[in-house]
């Protein structure tokens, strides 16, 4: 365990700035104005901070947690820049703002998500005090999470779920995997890796802590108001989402999310360093919530 544990708020802050400065970098221009506001926005940066504290708690150092962070949030900014154009879920908000394509239009938001992705690689590929094979090994794990296997097969999932003879739960779990936790799991890796460790070490833990997020996420949008969500809620509902609440009910949900809850703290347990960070992002993510019927 490190000597010091820095407050979380200090490494979302770090994060920022660099995002930022990486921003800054581009030629000026609309399609840099639309990448900046799709990366720039409010958010938790839960994949940047379980990047940095998977890097820190294992013994790593901060800094070359950083590159890899915030490439994690550039794939991420991007999914839902995409995610919320008319010929996907069709959004027009996101966290409490015009999504991408309606503060500038469809073909922009579909550019910039386009550009934000390939920020993403060369940001790992500069990623400075690692090892030209590090750089490799974090270039596979972030390029599988949003390949065929990861994010975009489970957003295909996600759209064909009206086609799916047997809605069930393994399908859901399946297609939330993919979808949102295939990116959980590659943060985590990403900052074992910069801290030299076994990159498996927490695999199990985010596979708790995907589903888990994705349970509250779907109890969110059917319970939650317009100004937590930052979008009017019951999105999901209005487009026959498959989701925990769609598929098992809100009390069966909330239960289904504590236990997932109780996996995530199990999990944590078994790691061969002290989780501090990584229990203090868990907390952030999944924390006491009297709307998700948790405590």
């Amino acid at each position: 365990m490190p000597m010091t544990t820095p407050p979380l708020e200090d490494l979302r802050q770090e994060v920022n700035q660099a995002l930022g400065a990486h921003i800054a970098s581009l030629p000026a221009g609309r399609l840099v104005d639309a990448m900046g506001y799709a990366l720039l926005g409010s958010g938790k940066r839960l994949r940047p901070l379980l990047c940095m504290a998977a890097c820190i708690d294992s013994g790593g150092a901060r800094e070359t947690a950083l590159s890899p962070a915030c490439a994690a949030e550039m794939i991420h900014s991007y999914s839902l820049a995409h995610d919320d154009l008319p010929c996907m879920d069709d959004d027009d908000e996101r966290r409490g703002s015009p999504s991408l394509h309606k503060a500038f239009d469809e073909a922009t938001a579909l550019l910039a998500g386009d550009a934000l992705q390939t920020l993403a690689f060369r940001t790992l590929a500069d990623c400075p005090g690692v090892s030209d094979e590090v750089r490799v090994r974090m270039l596979k794990e972030l390029s599988d999470a949003g390949g065929a296997a990861g994010m975009a097969g489970g957003q295909m999932l996600d759209l064909l779920c009206d086609d799916v003879a047997t809605r069930d739960l393994a399908h859901l779990k399946n297609t939330q995997a993919m979808k949102t936790g295939a990116l959980f799991r590659a943060a985590l890796r990403l900052g074992l890796v910069s801290a030299n460790r076994d990159i498996h070490l927490l695999d199990a833990f985010a596979s708790s802590f995907g589903l888990a997020f994705q349970a509250a996420d779907d109890l969110r949008d059917c319970l939650g108001e317009r100004e937590v969500l930052g979008k009017p809620p019951g999105s999901d509902l209005r487009h026959n989402k498959l989701t925990w609440v769609s598929l098992i009910g809100i009390e069966e949900a909330q239960a289904a999310l504590a236990k997932l809850r109780l996996s995530c703290k199990d999990e944590l347990r078994h790691a061969d360093f002290e989780p501090v960070l990584l229990a203090q992002v868990t907390q952030l993510a999944l924390g006491t919530d009297d709307l998700l019927g948790i405590s």
